[in-house]
């Protein structure tokens, strides 16, 4: 069975366990910063997490920022638990390398 998106009241609940997790254009977004040097681990760190989850991020990485966008395909590009569980996990990956949400 394929994954099904997330109510708007389900993703009004997930949100607020996801501190600096937006909605953007129907996709779950957050954007990091961190020191410079700090990015090529943090990013590896998310990478090898979504190889093993099979799940992958949209990530765009400009010097010290790292800015993050998910959704399910198999959902329709809609955002799902999936989703929402991933992000929590970046966010656990950020604290670990010292990014922090941009406000």
């Amino acid at each position: 069975m394929a994954p099904q998106p997330l109510t708007d009241a389900e993703l009004t609940k997930a949100l607020a366990d996801l501190p600096g997790w937006q909605v953007t254009d129907g996709e779950l977004t957050a954007t990091y910063t961190c020191a410079r040097a700090d990015v090529p681990a943090f990013y590896a760190t998310v990478a090898a997490a979504e190889d093993q989850a099979n799940h992958h991020a949209r990530i765009t990485i400009l010097y010290g920022t790292l800015t993050f966008a998910l959704t399910t395909h198999d959902a329709g590009n809609r955002i799902t638990a999936t989703d929402t569980e991933f992000a929590g996990r970046i966010a656990a990956f950020a604290t670990a390398h010292g990014a922090t949400p941009k406000s």
